[in-house]
């Protein structure tokens, strides 16, 4: 069994999968987010999106960092993980501005004090007015704080978003034989961002920071793991937080925001629409991700991968699993993926170069009898999964 299993966590989420295996999928297949009937406006050409998420076990992160060094700031970053974990996967159906959102932070409030709370809010806030100039419209609705000490260690930080678009506006995922895959890369610095990012995201932050960290954290701060965790896989790395590795703190590098693609996609869509046929965004699974959407039978090559940037170098050489298991688990440096013709592409490569962020064709879709994902990594490693 994996470390990451072991800890209590799953990459593909094959129990939740199952127990909504027989809940309707909405007005579409075939789409990244679940489509509705307009019930806001009762409009036939229009559709709703509700979506709900949150920053994971990034918020524990956080949380050793501010005990740590007294930063406040980094509760900004937890905002911005859940934000963008709610409007990324949105934008993958074709939502592109006006969400609605609201909040939900459950915390321990023995550990978690008021400030924590408002950094978070005025985080949140600060985001919204940024985004504004990219054109992205967020409208915050509120939500609900409560104080849950017997259910939370510490901080659960979450949102749910709503949106309203034209059905004509919505994207399928439906790639067909002789598509290429566009990767955007999720670490650098995009030009509407404020500091290098790592491209950790808010996906496996459970083995990362257990791999990297060291038992200074499990002993000094008891309340950030599951104590039903065995001892021998907690806090088993070397660093500490502000511990420097080519010239980033591991707290920058395990903390930087996961990134948003709204401002390129918006630009994408209004511009190729038509040639767009999917958007992924690859948390929860990695690489794999894609396996659970695409609806025909297809051979996905991925074997021109964006090669995976420092901080997963640092994890994967902490925890020693293999190639395979970090493209379940990681975004491995790419988070967003994009289905499209050769000419489109690029069209997309260069719509992302204007915004600073790397972006190229990293595979393709072939004919085949069956669903088939080949993953062929920088360093030559390859690996195919039939099923996820």
């Amino acid at each position: 069994m994996s470390l990451y299993n072991q800890r209590g966590v799953s990459a593909q989420k094959e129990d939740v999968h199952l127990a909504i295996a027989n809940m309707s999928k909405g007005l579409y297949n075939n789409s990244f987010c679940k489509i509705l009937p307009d019930y806001l406006a009762n409009d036939d050409a229009y559709c709703n999106i509700v979506h709900a998420d949150t920053a994971g076990t990034k918020s524990v992160l956080a949380y050793l960092y501010w005990k740590q060094t007294g930063d406040l700031s980094v509760w900004k970053n937890v905002a911005q993980d859940a934000l963008v974990m709610n409007i990324d996967d949105m934008l993958c159906s074709g939502a592109t501005t006006n969400f609605v959102l609201s909040s939900t932070i459950a915390r321990n409030k023995h550990v978690i004090p008021g400030q924590v709370i408002s950094a978070i809010i005025t985080g949140c806030n600060e985001l919204i007015q940024e985004w504004r100039n990219y054109g992205i419209h967020i409208h915050h609705a509120g939500g609900e704080t409560a104080d849950v000490g017997d259910l939370v260690r510490t901080i659960d930080v979450g949102y749910t978003a709503v949106a309203r678009l034209p059905k004509h506006d919505v994207v399928t995922i439906a790639p067909q034989v002789g598509n290429v895959i566009v990767g955007l890369a999720s670490y650098g610095q995009a030009t509407y961002e404020h500091s290098y990012n790592s491209g950790i995201g808010c996906n496996g932050l459970t083995s990362a920071r257990h791999d990297v960290l060291s038992k200074y954290y499990d002993h000094t701060y008891p309340e950030s793991y599951n104590p039903a965790v065995d001892e021998t896989i907690r806090y088993i790395g070397n660093y500490n937080l502000t511990d420097v590795v080519d010239g980033h703190t591991i707290g920058n590098l395990l903390l930087s925001p996961t990134r948003t693609y709204a401002p390129i996609i918006q630009q994408v869509l209004a511009l190729h629409r038509q040639a767009i046929t999917g958007i992924v965004h690859c948390t929860g699974g990695g690489a794999t991700k894609c396996m659970k959407y695409i609806p025909q039978p297809l051979h996905i090559l991925k074997d021109t991968l964006i090669p995976p940037p420092l901080i997963f170098q640092l994890i994967q050489q902490a925890s020693k699993v293999s190639d395979e298991e970090m493209y379940q688990v990681f975004n491995m440096g790419q988070r967003l993926e994009v289905y499209t013709d050769a000419t489109t592409a690029q069209a997309i490569i260069n719509i992302a170069a204007q915004f600073n962020v790397h972006a190229q064709v990293i595979g393709r879709f072939e004919a085949s009898n069956n669903l088939t994902l080949s993953i062929t990594t920088p360093a030559g490693n390859s690996f195919t999964y039939n099923t996820v």
